[in-house]
């Protein structure tokens, strides 16, 4: 079964068995929130719908996105990515997964962000066992 794999250079730290989920985090500056759908699959993670509820200092709208529910919906076409880098530091705050209508920290996995581990990556994988699997957003 393939899902979700989080951790650095290769090294899972957490996985978590589902098969699509919404990286979601709160703009530093503006505290805007910003949401990316994604589709895990054996060639990586695809990115579908993004959306995000206002603009700001590097924060540019697309020309092509459109204003629905109070965010702005708008698609990129990138390839699959496989891994997906993300700074993950103690200033910007954390990211949400959110997956079977529920969003988590990626706190509840990893520990709180570190200044000494600024990154994290996420990438799809084959996932371990069922017994050794994250469930539900808690640690295993």
């Amino acid at each position: 079964m393939i899902g979700l794999c989080m951790g650095l250079a290769g090294v899972v730290w957490a996985q978590v068995p589902t098969a699509e989920f919404t990286l979601a985090w709160q703009h530093t500056i503006e505290k805007i929130r910003w949401e990316e759908d994604y589709r895990v699959g054996a060639e990586g993670l695809l990115l579908g719908e993004a959306r995000v509820k206002g603009s700001g200092a590097g924060m540019e709208i697309p020309a092509d996105a459109e204003l629905r529910g109070g965010s702005w919906h708008y698609q990129r076409q990138l390839p699959p990515l496989q891994p997906l880098r993300l700074g993950r530091t103690p200033e910007a705050g954390d990211y949400q997964l959110c997956f079977n209508q529920r969003c988590h920290s990626m706190s509840d996995w990893l520990g709180p962000p570190q200044a000494s581990q600024p990154a994290v990556e996420l990438w799809s994988c084959e996932l371990d066992s069922p017994a050794s699997l994250v469930d539900e957003g808690r640690g295993g």
